[in-house]
């Protein structure tokens, strides 16, 4: 038996991980088909159908490669018998010093808050369409049946609140379980709607390269969206942020870097199989009407009630995916609290409740407190497509390509300007000028966007 270990701790001295293929798998899956699958049918019209799929494709490819490289970094500098890193910014203060270190936690907790707003927006939307979509049964098609998107922001951060007393990302297995089941739920009922538009007889024009450049599409607006449709793509797969995370929730044996390779394979293959059939029949259904999110845009009316399941099974899913994206800047700001102000009861103190739960106080004010002010941004900044694609601008690049790349250069000590070490930063080029693009084209929908907007008054 190994110094520090025993049948309930691990060799670090921590309580025994219990995670298992499935349970990361499920957190991939929740992580990655989340919000971001209900616009791929908006990006193919952007795109066409040629950029679109192979887009999609070296995306997903590009993104199984990293992960695999990243993996191998949750222990240092043996990735089966070294140091363990608990998470991405300690994996990049191992690998490549203070410098990358710091750029690392902006770049992670600055799209980890922005991804808990997107998803906030996004629920928002989905608990609206409901209500539109029995009012359009009851009052029929023509009626606007609008309705105002406050209420429902509310409430989605009502019910985060409480969610957010989960102490720790260990605790959130089952949570993923049920959202991974949502995610396949809500995208088989837009596969099974695309389908039945399809089979209806639908004759909607679609293009090899998307919207076509005439009257109603400049070629400005045109380059401007396909820059926006971009970065929706680029979102569709970020979830590098959280892979270490997830990674430490796994047993010790077998290794945990090859359980994780597995299950970033499972869940990327699955989640881009997820996404073609979305984005290919949305898009074949609508053609280049498609909305920005095929369940709320209302190409399909009826049935109303599969339509209201489908936007339902979107909020109860990202209320966990919400969760799973924020969970390590919890950890952050609570590990950082604990360190500066050790002597606190009010910081260090947990309290049994009813014998079950354990509370402590600066968790609950704290997670209660940044889950309104994240309610606040998204009631202030509803923007779905411009906000998605402005995450997955500032998240892919930096998280997904740039260090997992530069931690495997450094891990396996690849010499400068061999031919690995040039394809490698090829690829990282590459990608960062796809981001900076991707990023233009959201802030530019953004600033559009707020240029006709009335302060705290969103409307589906």
């Amino acid at each position: 038996m190994e110094k520090g270990f025993n049948g309930h701790f691990d060799d670090d001295g921590r309580i025994r991980r219990t995670g298992t293929l499935m349970s990361a798998s499920a957190h991939i899956i929740t992580t990655v088909v989340g919000s971001g699958v209900l616009s791929l049918s908006w990006c193919f019209a952007q795109l066409g159908w040629i950029t679109g799929i192979v887009l999609l494709v070296a995306f997903a490819i590009i993104t199984w490669f990293t992960c695999l490289l990243l993996a191998d970094c949750y222990r240092s500098p043996d990735p089966v018998t070294g140091t363990r890193n608990y998470n991405y910014m300690q994996a990049v203060k191992a690998n490549l010093g203070g410098v990358s270190y710091r750029f690392c936690g902006l770049s992670q907790y600055g799209t980890q808050v922005g991804g808990t707003i997107g998803y906030t927006i996004t629920s928002a939307i989905s608990m609206a369409a409901i209500k539109r979509s029995n009012c359009f049964h009851k009052h029929g098609h023509d009626t606007g049946c609008h309705t105002l998107n406050n209420s429902y922001l509310l409430m989605f951060g009502a019910m985060e609140i409480v969610l957010s007393q989960i102490p720790n990302f260990h605790k959130l297995s089952l949570i993923s379980i049920v959202a991974t089941i949502m995610s396949f739920s809500y995208s088989s009922i837009g596969i099974a709607l695309s389908i039945a538009k399809i089979a209806g007889g639908a004759h909607s024009k679609t293009s090899l390269t998307g919207i076509p450049v005439g009257q109603n599409m400049t070629s400005m607006d045109k380059m401007w969206n396909s820059f926006s449709a971009i970065g929706d793509v680029a979102f569709a797969y970020a979830f590098s942020l959280v892979l270490l995370e997830i990674q430490d929730t796994l047993k010790s044996s077998p290794p945990e870097n090859k359980v994780m390779k597995r299950a970033s394979t499972i869940g990327i293959a699955t989640s881009t199989v997820l996404y073609m059939l979305c984005g290919a029949l949305g898009y074949a259904a609508f053609g280049n009407d498609a909305s920005g999110n095929y369940l709320t845009g209302f190409g399909f009316y009826e049935p109303f009630w599969l339509v209201d399941i489908g936007n339902l099974c979107v909020v109860v899913h990202l209320l966990g995916a919400y969760q799973v994206i924020i969970q390590p800047f919890f950890a952050f700001v609570e590990s950082w609290s604990h360190s500066k102000w050790p002597e606190s009861r009010f910081i260090t103190k947990e309290y049994n409740f009813i014998g079950i739960y354990r509370i402590n106080l600066f968790r609950l004010s704290w997670r209660t407190v940044y889950v309104i002010l994240a309610t606040l941004v998204a009631m202030i900044f509803p923007f779905f497509n411009s906000f998605l694609g402005l995450i997955g601008a500032g998240t892919y690049w930096p998280m997904t390509v740039y260090f997992p790349i530069e931690m495997h250069i450094s891990k396996a000590k690849i010499e400068r300007n061999s031919f690995t070490w040039i394809w490698l930063k090829i690829l990282s080029f590459t990608c960062l000028i796809v981001a900076v693009l991707a990023a233009a084209g959201s802030i530019r929908g953004l600033v559009v966007s707020v240029s006709t907007f009335k302060l705290f008054h969103s409307v589906s």
